[in-house]
C-alpha cells in the first residue's frame, strides 16, 4: 500500500470538462456512468518495468542511478536510452538530485546484478543509450530482482512493483505507469458492459515525466514503441461508423492512436512508434474526450491537453482545480476532457501573463 495521501484511490475525485465549457465534480466512481451506449473506451494494458537501477560507475567508482526510460528499436530488453542521476534517491526532489559523474563511450556501470556498457552519450550529458551484458532472459531476471519503480519525492516511502501497475497490466513494456488507468477498477468496466460501452486496449511504451532538468525535459516525450491489436483497431473502425465518441485513458493511449491514425480517423493496427509531441497545432484525428490525471502547465501532458480545448478554458479548469485542492501525480485525482470543437481551439489564446 502506498504509504500517503495518494494511496487513498476510493476517495479519488474526478472533474468533468465538457465541451461547452461545463464543468463539475464527482467522485471517480462515478466514471461508470458518464457515456453513451455505443462509445468505445481505449486505456494502454502496459505493465510498468522496475526502471530504477542503483549502482556504481566502474571507473570513478561514484554512485550513479540508471532511470531506464526508453527502448531503441526494435524494442530490445538489453539496449535501452537512460537518463543517469549521481548519488542519492527518491527522497531527494529530482530537480535537487546531484549530477552523475562524467559520463563517456565505452564506460561501465555496475547495477546491482547487471552489468551495462554506455554505447554512446545523446543530446545531454544524462542522456544515454546504454547496452546490457548478458542474455535476455539473465537482464530481465537481474530488473526483476534488483530494480525498483522510477518514483519522486511526494511519495517518500519505497514503491513496490504493484503498486505502479494498473488493474489490467499485462506485458511489462512502461518504464512509469500508465497512470490515468489507475482510474479503472472492474466495478466501472461492468458498468461500461452493462451500458454496451464499448472497451479495448492497446500496449504503450509510457516514458518518464520528468527528469529534474529543464533543457532535458523539452526532449520528452522521448520515442514510444506501441502495439494496436486488430480487435482494437476494429473497435476504433466500429466506433468511427456510427458515430459514437471514442475516450482514451490517458495521454499514452492518445499518442499511440494518433500515431497510427488515419486521415478518417480509423487506425492501423500493428506495432509503430509515437515520435514528437503532440501539442498546440497538431490536430487530434481519433479521440473526442481524454481521462488524464492532474498536469500542470509547460508539461508535456499538459501540452497535449491544449489540442483538446483552447487556452482559457484550460485556464478556468486549472483554476478550478487548485483552488478545489484536486490531487496531482500519477496517484491523484482525475480529469476528463471533452474535446472542443475545432473552431474553438485556438481560436483565442490569451498571451503572458493572461
Amino acid at each position: 500500500m502506498i504509504a500517503d495521501d495518494h494511496s487513498d484511490r476510493r476517495s479519488a475525485r474526478l472533474f468533468v470538462v465538457e465541451a461547452d465549457g461545463t464543468m463539475r465534480d464527482l467522485p471517480r466512481a462515478g466514471l461508470g456512468t458518464l457515456f453513451d451506449p455505443g462509445d468505445l473506451v481505449v486505456a494502454n494494458d502496459a505493465a510498468t518495468l522496475p526502471a530504477s537501477l542503483h549502482g556504481r560507475h566502474v571507473s570513478s567508482d561514484e554512485a550513479i542511478e540508471i532511470r531506464l526510460a526508453g527502448w531503441l528499436s526494435p524494442p530490445d530488453p538489453t539496449r535501452f536510452v537512460g537518463i543517469a542521476f549521481g548519488s542519492g534517491d527518491h527522497r531527494t526532489r529530482t530537480e535537487d538530485r546531484l549530477p552523475p559523474p562524467a559520463l563517456s563511450a565505452g564506460d561501465r556501470l555496475r547495477l546491482g546484478p547487471l552489468e551495462a556498457v554506455i554505447e554512446r552519450p545523446l543530446s545531454h550529458p544524462r542522456l544515454l543509450e546504454l547496452r546490457f551484458r548478458g542474455s535476455r532472459a539473465a537482464v530481465l531476471a537481474g530488473l526483476a530482482r534488483y530494480g525498483r519503480p522510477i518514483q519522486y519525492a511526494h511519495v517518500p516511502e519505497p514503491l513496490a512493483l504493484w503498486d505502479v501497475w494498473t488493474k489490467i497490466a499485462a506485458w511489462p513494456f512502461a518504464f512509469e505507469a500508465p497512470s490515468a488507468g489507475f482510474a479503472l477498477d472492474w466495478r466501472t468496466l461492468q458498468a461500461w458492459r452493462r451500458r454496451t460501452v464499448a472497451f479495448t486496449t492497446l500496449t504503450h511504451a509510457a516514458g518518464v515525466s520528468s527528469t529534474g532538468d529543464p533543457a532535458l525535459d523539452l526532449s520528452l516525450p522521448l520515442d514510444e514503441p506501441y502495439r494496436i491489436p486488430e480487435h482494437a483497431a476494429a473497435e476504433v473502425a466500429r466506433a468511427k461508423l456510427r458515430g459514437s465518441r471514442i475516450i482514451a485513458i490517458g495521454t499514452s493511449v492518445v499518442r499511440a492512436l494518433e500515431a497510427a491514425a488515419n486521415p478518417d480517423g480509423s487506425v492501423r493496427a500493428g506495432n509503430g512508434i509515437a515520435t514528437g509531441r503532440i501539442e498546440p497545432g497538431t490536430t487530434v484525428r481519433v479521440a473526442d474526450a481524454i481521462l488524464t490525471g492532474i498536469h500542470q502547465p509547460g508539461e508535456s501532458h499538459f501540452e497535449l491537453l491544449r489540442t483538446f480545448a483552447d487556452d482559457a478554458l484550460l485556464a478556468r479548469a486549472s483554476a478550478t482545480l487548485t483552488a478545489h485542492r484536486y490531487r496531482t501525480h500519477e496517484f491523484g485525482d482525475s480529469m476528463l476532457l471533452n474535446r472542443q470543437p475545432l473552431g474553438f481551439i485556438g481560436a483565442i489564446r490569451p498571451g503572458p501573463g493572461a
